[in-house]
């Protein structure tokens, strides 16, 4: 199997062209190769070692490119809940603009040429980028229970109800933490 893993790791340069095709920004595209291959450590070892065993390189290679297809265009993969949904979640919290103002700020940077930047768009980018380092400070002093309550519900998109199903714990009392922390995170943030 070790063959097999470093084989595949060397194939990341492989996969980071591959994602070209669908998007420019390239922390996306290196979020998205290192979720692959993570993706590949995860993996059931026997469905793995099949698909080397039968197609070699090949195999790897167009498995990888429809895990990364479908982790860079659809909104139900993992890496949209674990990269993009959580950050969305934070920003519509603790600003009082719209998704579509955020969606636009991303599709403005993002159409720029070659990525160059723009110093407007930077700033704003710069700004988003510092309140969400603020608010996953924050997560971090927070009692353990309350951080894993938030992103149970913000990151991974769970309903209250199936968060209360997988920890036995009551709707309410979910909802109450969630509250209580949305609050304490929008009075520090006001603080500062």
């Amino acid at each position: 199997m070790n063959k097999i893993y470093l084989h595949i790791s060397e194939l990341s340069g492989f996969f980071r062209k591959m994602c070209y095709g669908l998007t420019k920004d390239k922390e996306q595209i290196d979020d998205a190769v290192q979720e692959l291959m993570v993706y590949f450590l995860g993996m059931n070892k026997e469905t793995l070692k099949s698909i080397y065993e039968k197609d070699g390189e090949k195999g790897i290679i167009r498995y990888g490119a429809v895990v990364l297809k479908r982790s860079l265009t659809s909104p139900r993969s993992p890496f949209y809940y674990k990269y993009k949904k959580y950050y969305k979640n934070l920003v519509g919290m603790t600003h009082s603009s719209s998704y579509s103002a955020y969606d636009k700020i991303q599709d403005a940077y993002h159409k720029s040429v070659y990525n160059l930047s723009d110093p407007e768009v930077e700033f704003e980018e710069d700004a988003k980028w510092k309140k969400l380092e603020k608010i996953d400070l924050i997560l971090d002093e927070m009692y353990w229970y309350d951080k894993r309550m938030f992103e149970l519900y913000y990151s991974e998109k769970n309903t209250l109800d199936s968060i209360s199903k997988k920890t036995g714990i009551s709707r309410n009392s979910i909802f109450t933490t969630l509250q209580k922390v949305r609050n304490e995170i929008k009075e520090k943030i006001k603080d500062e």
